[in-house]
């Protein structure tokens, strides 16, 4: 992957990766004879498109590039898609044209900043580009991933792409703008992130209560030791993770100053018991992702 480069009005021109799942019917479609459409949609887009080998009935679809020639490549799938859904309908006694949908495969840890708390960002993201967008409870056979399916016009599904690619980018740490632990701290990143809380992941948007959690309205303070050196992932870039852990989980985090002599700082977690397991959740998350992308130096341009 190529790496960042910071453009001179201080945008990001970040090379972003998506895949889709898609049946081999659809796969045909988008390599077209002799692979032609598929090389089209390369030329004319600029993004990478690569689709998995085998037979299996689902294969992945994966294009990478800056989110520029992602949107253009979207945008022919999804016009490709509606073009083959208009042929099948000459031969056919519908009337009704049915919706364009395609299926994102999006990470479980990315999933929770698109439905947003309380289902938020996800009924924002219907209500303003007039695409259906579920995304699936359960995770993919095998996999840390969910499905994401947008359904919808050519036109609502580009504009619902481009807010999830935004919410992805505001999701992936940028190489350089955060903390990255060191080689010997990975063994404390694993450890910190099996911290597992009982709550369910967070395709739910009220939690189920862990067994004997009083589920009182509450407030209670909950206090986590992180060292020093890990601190940078919590935080992020002038406090864009931690603002976002605090507005997800709706509790109050304070972080103390770092103590002389002392190698680790004090996290303070203060609300309503939902709220405090929920800030840990997503704590224990994110170190999750910090580790994940530590152990794939190949995703570090993007995440």
């Amino acid at each position: 992957m190529e790496p960042i480069k910071v453009q001179s009005e201080g945008g990001l021109n970040v090379t972003l990766t998506i895949r889709l799942l898609m049946h081999g019917k659809e796969v045909g479609s988008i390599i077209g004879k002799k692979g032609e459409t598929v090389k089209k949609m390369r030329e004319d887009s600029g993004a990478r498109i690569n689709i998995s080998e085998g037979n299996c009935p689902e294969r992945i679809v994966t294009i990478t590039g800056p989110t520029d020639a992602i949107f253009k490549a979207f945008a022919m799938i999804a016009y490709k898609f509606e073009e083959d859904i208009i042929n099948s309908m000459s031969n056919s006694p519908a009337t009704s044209k049915p919706p364009v949908t395609l299926r994102l495969v999006v990470p479980a840890s990315q999933c929770g900043s698109l439905i947003g708390k309380g289902g938020s960002k996800i009924k924002e993201m219907r209500e303003s580009t007039g695409a259906q967008v579920q995304v699936a409870g359960d995770m993919l056979p095998n996999s840390t991933e969910r499905a994401v399916t947008i359904s919808g016009a050519p036109e609502a599904i580009i504009q619902c792409v481009k807010q999830i690619c935004v919410v992805m980018l505001e999701a992936y740490t940028i190489q350089g703008q955060y903390a990255i632990p060191h080689p010997d701290q990975l063994s404390k990143l694993h450890q910190l992130a099996m911290q597992q809380t009982p709550f369910t992941p967070l395709g739910q948007t009220t939690p189920a209560f862990p067994a004997g959690l009083d589920a009182s309205n509450q407030a209670s303070t909950h206090e986590l030791t992180i060292p020093n050196d890990l601190i940078g992932c919590i935080i992020g870039r002038q406090g864009t993770k931690i603002n976002e852990i605090r507005q997800m989980s709706g509790a109050q985090i304070k972080i103390a100053n770092a103590m002389e002599g002392s190698s680790e700082r004090q996290i303070t977690i203060t609300g309503t018991p939902a709220n405090i397991s929920l800030a840990q959740y997503l704590i224990n998350a994110r170190f999750r992702d910090v580790a994940a992308m530590w152990n794939d130096p190949s995703s570090m341009t993007t995440s």
